[in-house]
């Protein structure tokens, strides 16, 4: 059974695990519990009342975080003539066609966190689905990854300004970052809210009963926060 800290066990007390508490007081709780010696990053917990084995319940997307996820994103585009040009002046790390299809096809190489490709490259960024696929790093346009030429410059600026991709889990459970413990309560309340209104806008009509079913906030050496669902569903909809 695993050990937690002096450090974790002083911010678990502070924690009623039974209480629900209301987004301004759980946000204050975060960084009352966010004591680590580093900038811990801000986690998000959305329990849906989805099944995801019902292909027409699959709840993925994006969101543009106000205030950043407070991660540098390493951003690589399959690209060529004008649209390539773009894509490296708005900040793209790695941007080709050919070639770094075929070094991640021959090498494996996946050095890069997010990858985004013209409608036009998608045709042989295709065949690199069994490297990319597993590690979430695949194009796909329900994501927006997969874009126009005009559109690249402002995709690659959106991932790497604060764009988060999300996919509902096995469980029902979105699981994203939404913030570091640095940033101002109003900046992390912002960011939880941005996230839970996609995730209200994205309900499928299928999906039935209560949607927003848990919501809890923590850090990364933090215990969990579970944030009222009544209230993030009203909020979500606002």
């Amino acid at each position: 059974m695993a050990r937690h800290g002096k450090r974790y066990r002083s911010s678990r007390q502070l924690v009623d695990p039974g209480k629900w508490y209301t987004l301004e007081q759980g946000v204050d709780l975060l960084k009352q519990t966010s004591t680590a010696k580093f900038d811990e990053t801000v986690d998000i917990a959305v329990r849906l009342g989805v099944n995801p084995k019902q292909a027409d319940q699959m709840v993925r997307g994006a969101v543009s975080l106000p205030h950043s996820a407070g991660k540098s994103v390493r951003v690589l585009v399959f690209a060529t003539g004008d649209a390539a040009r773009e894509a490296q002046e708005a900040g793209a790390e790695f941007v080709g066609g050919d070639e770094l299809i075929a070094k991640i096809a021959d090498e494996g190489w996946t050095d890069f966190d997010k990858a985004i490709a013209t409608r036009a490259m998608m045709a042989k960024v295709g065949r690199l689905g069994r490297v990319l696929g597993p590690r979430g790093l695949m194009p796909n346009p329900k994501d927006g990854t997969v874009c126009g030429p005009e559109e690249v410059a402002r995709v690659v600026k959106e991932v790497m300004g604060g764009r988060v991709d999300f996919r509902v889990d096995k469980a029902g459970i979105i699981h994203a970052p939404i913030g570091k413990a640095s940033m101002s309560p109003v900046q992390l309340r912002e960011n939880v809210l941005a996230m839970v209104q996609t995730l209200v806008r994205l309900k499928p009509s299928t999906a039935k009963g209560a949607y927003v079913r848990t919501v809890a906030i923590s850090s990364t050496m933090g215990p969990g926060i579970r944030l009222d669902p009544n209230e993030m569903t009203r909020l979500g909809t606002e």
